[in-house]
């Protein structure tokens, strides 16, 4: 006769909002980053010069729906 097997069930672990402040804002800083490489580099605000980072992420500019040509 086959004996049954318990498993142990988990319980979620609350993580504390002060630990999840820092993370929040890394995650926004680099989302803004991101925004702004795909969407307004080489444009009026180009911090780098030449085509670089434009050939860089232009698929992802036409992906994201940014106008580029």
């Amino acid at each position: 006769m086959p004996q049954a097997i318990s498993r142990p069930t988990f319980e979620p672990v609350a993580i504390p909002l002060k630990d999840l402040i820092p993370w929040a804002i890394f995650g926004g800083i680099m989302f803004l980053l991101m925004v702004y490489f795909v969407g307004a580099e080489q444009g009026a605000t180009s911090i780098f010069d030449g085509m670089y980072v434009h050939e860089f992420v232009h698929d992802g500019r036409h992906l994201l729906g940014f106008p580029c040509h």
